[in-house]
């Protein structure tokens, strides 16, 4: 199931299953994960992107080690809020990853998510070799934690 409605994909959600959020981007995924309750996003992984069957197999990996029930894709709308055409490819990914797991995903608005990440980080004191290692994770970390402030609120 792919829906843009955050309410249909809360529903849809296994009782006290943890979610993935990601950060679909050229060349790399982002890979934030929360706790069972719902309640907090962690920054996981970065994954170098390559062919998408090895894309796919590493987030199999990750969603069956940390029994994750959901999936929220970070969408990346224009500033005047239309859809361009990283919106259209992170849709297709999606599309392509229905095909081979069984598991609701959503969208979620992550325009200034990365600025967001970078800020944080800024103010973390961290190193800029660090943050561009961790800048994509860290950018699923805030998508995810908007949906979940969300959800929260349903």
């Amino acid at each position: 199931m792919i829906t843009d409605d955050i309410s249909a994909f809360a529903a849809a959600l296994a009782p006290e299953a943890a979610i993935a959020g990601l950060d679909y981007g050229e060349k790399t995924i982002g890979v934030a994960v929360s706790d069972r309750l719902r309640q907090v996003a962690t920054p996981l992984e970065t994954i170098r992107r390559g062919k998408f069957t090895a894309d796919a197999e590493r987030l199999e990996a990750i969603l069956a080690a940390r029994a994750i029930g959901g999936l929220v894709l970070g969408l990346p709308r224009n500033m005047d809020g239309s859809e361009g055409p990283r919106c259209q490819a992170t849709r297709a990914f999606a599309r392509n990853l229905a095909r081979r797991i069984d598991l609701p995903i959503t969208f979620w608005d992550e325009r200034l998510s990365t600025v967001a990440a970078e800020r944080a980080l800024l103010e973390a004191d961290t190193s800029r070799a660090r943050r561009a290692e961790v800048i994509d994770h860290v950018a699923a970390g805030v998508i995810l934690q908007g949906a979940l402030d969300r959800m929260r609120h349903l």
